[in-house]
């Protein structure tokens, strides 16, 4: 699938991002089990509601972390493989 910044990506039904105490991070949870989160995909995943779309997501990460260089396509990438895992959909 090829991802663009107009695109919305929300969670797949079942599935949803949770601060676990026990592990102490973000995970997903989902149906057969539980994904945990480093900080950096928590923080992209943390601004998934979708209403927003990857660009609006990107911009709202660029603001955030300015001095990260290639953020943007980092942020493209980690939602390709979120979409692999079937963690998200996307919405055009």
């Amino acid at each position: 699938m090829e991802i663009n910044a107009s695109q919305t990506p929300q969670f797949r039904r079942g599935f949803r991002l949770q601060w676990e105490e026990a592990q102490n991070c973000h995970v997903i949870l989902y149906p057969e089990g539980m994904a945990r989160l480093n900080g950096s995909a928590a923080e992209i995943l943390l601004l998934v509601d979708g209403k927003r779309t990857l660009g609006e997501i990107i911009a709202e990460l660029n603001a955030r972390f300015p001095d990260v260089p290639d953020l943007g396509n980092d942020v493209t990438d980690f939602f390709g493989k979120a979409y692999e895992q079937k963690w998200i959909i996307f919405r055009d």
